[in-house]
């Protein structure tokens, strides 16, 4: 078992999600008392996909976003470059495709929406990443993130930092075939941008119209933006 460093090495990266995947879902739930299908609830009616749209679900891991975000009745793929969460996902009724979120496999224009649901931290290079999937969603299209955020009241926020990589090791430890993942999971929380510096990050790279929702006091934000639409 492996885990990653906060250089996000995408091979690393990889393969420490490969390790992972068979109990990834479980954790989760665990770790977040089961507040983690409340966020994707949350992201799912701000997404709100609607039948006929086509949605990429990017770092989908094994699809459980995706399942939620096509109750609408759009056709929504999940994609992930981890071959071991995709594979832990294969008994959900989506499509799954494997994918470089810096070099996606598709045409430009090719989406209505695109989202991503606590998994874009893991990236070795955000705006890139927000760049290219500006090209491969239509204009005047939409863009919804579920991520990690800084908590807006102090005393949480306090907390928050001073005992999450602890409490998240103690959790992985108990939870997870792969405790050191656990620990790269918390470092890479706590140095994530907070909400008004990722949406910064976002306009940057070519959307407008950024907005962000906290949730749980700002530990988890919800940031929506859309492609600009051509004159």
């Amino acid at each position: 078992m492996s885990r990653a460093s906060l250089d996000k090495d995408p091979h690393e990266v990889a393969a420490m999600f490969d390790g992972v995947a068979s109990g990834y879902d479980r954790a989760n739930s665990f770790m977040t008392f089961g507040f983690d299908r409340r966020w994707r609830n949350t992201t799912a009616r701000v997404l709100d996909a609607k039948r006929g749209e086509r949605v990429l679900d990017l770092a989908a891991g094994t699809g459980v976003s995706t399942v939620e975000y096509k109750r609408g009745g759009a056709w929504c793929l999940a994609a992930d470059f981890s071959f071991g969460m995709l594979k832990a996902g294969l008994h959900r009724d989506v499509p799954m495709v494997a994918a470089d979120a810096l070099h996606l496999p598709f045409a430009d224009e090719s989406f209505e929406a695109a989202t991503i649901t606590l998994g874009i931290r893991n990236f070795v290079d955000t705006q890139a990443a927000l760049t290219e999937i500006a090209r491969v969603v239509k204009p005047g299209g939409r863009l919804v993130i579920c991520e990690v955020s800084t908590p807006t009241f102090a005393p949480i926020r306090f907390i928050y930092r001073r005992f999450m990589l602890r409490a998240m090791t103690w959790v992985g430890r108990r939870s997870s075939t792969n405790p050191d993942a656990y620990a790269y999971l918390a470092e890479s929380m706590l140095t994530w941008p907070a909400q008004r510096e990722f949406g910064e990050i976002i306009a940057g790279s070519g959307w407008g119209e950024v907005e962000w929702l906290n949730l749980t006091f700002g530990v988890i934000a919800i940031h929506r933006a859309r492609k600009p639409a051509v004159d």
